[in-house]
């Protein structure tokens, strides 16, 4: 069993129901500078303990693994203390939000022999895991192309100060999750084309970046995929429209993995078709709070995934290196947006002197 702390409680509050639950991991402490939020998770969850000092943490030599959930920009800072401190970490998306710090932190995690993973955690709920089996095992062929999107109405996020600043973009809080599907079956995606705009209900409230858009991938090998993103409208009924669903075309079937619905379908490579969805149990397990605000169950696999590779010594994925390569993938598409010009991502990595 390995011994976890949480830093940032509010994604962090799934993260301790998902380590509470889990018989692979022992919750030590949790931590957020704002001491009322500390006061608030502790009440809900029954915990006799909290800090509002990330340093108790990091001092803290019974602790194994320090999941990290505070703000983008805080990310390389606080892995970087933790690997130093010889911690494990798991790190929610986006890894970090500067490629400058990716040398340093790899170099670190290295040095250290820690493991380094990055929350992703759309790989790992129900439907998206069945669709990766099902991969693996042939049942589609040779992949061909990928088709992902995130569409959703998230107008409630402008009502929030900090979605109006500069530096918030849905690339990175939103279109990251689909992307990562590509990534995840195509990793050597050698260049990006893309276009965005912020729709109307966009410029009325005032947002500065981008809430639509639409991008056309090519890996090394000739491949093509596309990925979409809109979260400023209204979307269909789910029984039409899934917010987050990943589809695969393949030499001899396809699949579609359908996120918020637990529904997956395909065509094998027998010409059989199936169209598989999972019942209450399952959703009380993946959506444990307010509807589905927060998907405890996808934290639950995927921490008690990682706790699995320290135990046996194997490589948690993504690992530190896919996800620099994510981050300078999206800053990829992110420079495509605004030159309206096809990206080569070998260009984002050797402007910071990196290689993958």
């Amino acid at each position: 069993m390995q011994n976890i702390a949480i830093l940032g409680l509010g994604e962090g509050r799934s993260a301790i129901s998902a380590s509470l639950a889990s018989n692979k991991l022992n919750l030590v402490n949790i931590c957020d500078r704002n001491e009322d939020l500390c006061i608030k998770r502790a009440k809900e969850f029954n915990l006799n303990t909290f800090a509002t000092d990330y340093e108790v943490l990091l001092n803290d030599p019974a602790i194994d693994i320090i999941a990290v959930y505070t703000p983008d920009n805080l990310h390389a800072t606080h892995i970087k203390q933790a690997l130093i401190k010889g911690k494990h970490v798991v790190c929610t998306k986006p890894f970090i939000h500067d490629l400058s710090f990716a040398k340093e932190l790899t170099e670190l995690a290295e040095k250290h022999k820690r493991k380094v993973f990055v929350g992703q955690s759309s790989r790992f709920f129900e439907p998206m895991k069945r669709q990766r089996a099902d991969f693996d095992q042939g049942v589609i062929g040779e992949l061909i192309t990928i088709e992902a999107h995130y569409n959703a109405d998230h107008r409630w996020f402008l009502d929030k100060e900090w979605a109006l600043l500069s530096d918030f973009k849905w690339l990175y809080g939103g279109l990251s999750h689909p992307v990562d599907f590509i990534r995840w079956y195509m990793p050597d995606i050698e260049e990006v084309m893309g276009y965005g705009m912020i729709s109307q209900n966009g410029v009325t409230a005032g947002i500065k970046n981008e809430d639509t858009m639409h991008f056309i991938f090519k890996a090394k090998n000739g491949s093509i995929a596309r990925v979409s993103g809109v979260y400023t409208s209204p979307v269909q009924p789910t029984a039409r429209e899934s917010e987050m669903s990943c589809i695969l075309r393949g030499t001899e079937g396809a699949s579609q993995a359908d996120y918020h619905e637990l529904r997956y379908s395909v065509t094998t490579n027998s010409g059989e078709e199936k169209i598989i969805t999972w019942g209450d149990s399952y959703k009380n397990y993946y959506f444990r709070f307010e509807g589905q605000s927060h998907h405890a169950g996808e934290y639950q696999n995927y921490l008690e995934y990682f706790a699995d590779s320290i135990e046996q010594d194997f490589i948690a994925y993504p690992d530190i290196r896919e996800g620099v390569g994510t981050v300078a993938l999206l800053q990829a598409m992110d420079r495509s947006l605004k030159t309206g010009e096809i990206v080569k991502v070998s260009d984002i990595l050797k402007e910071h002197n990196l290689k993958l």
